[in-house]
């Protein structure tokens, strides 16, 4: 099922947040657990994440650090900041009321039309 881009772009902060208060990740990892996690229904290209990572950083809910390993090359990591996992709380609190009136009016509605 395909989502309107405006539904999908206005929840991207809360969506990289939330796999970022999970464990700290690199560009094309996050990418990849956002599909898993979604079971492929959010998916983001590295034009799209990038900013959004940088944004983030910018509003110090994320912060960035270089990580070398022996088997690959250098990698940039973003963990959530203390900052980031109280704007993550907001954020879920809002979607949640919002979820909530939404789904209220569905019920609502198919009430009012099954009669």
């Amino acid at each position: 099922m395909k989502f309107e881009k405006e539904l999908f772009k206005g929840n991207t902060d809360m969506l990289v947040l939330i796999l970022l208060s999970k464990e700290d990740l690199y560009g094309y990892k996050l990418i990849r657990k956002l599909e898993e996690n979604s079971k492929d229904i959010f998916s983001l290209k590295e034009g799209t994440l990038y900013p959004i990572l940088h944004s983030l950083e910018k509003q110090q809910l994320v912060e960035s650090y270089w990580e070398e390993s022996i088997s690959t090359r250098k990698r940039k990591f973003y963990k959530i900041t203390d900052k980031g996992q109280k704007a993550l709380k907001e954020k879920k609190s809002e979607w949640n009321k919002y979820v909530e009136g939404v789904n209220n009016l569905l019920t609502e509605v198919d009430y009012i039309y099954a009669k």
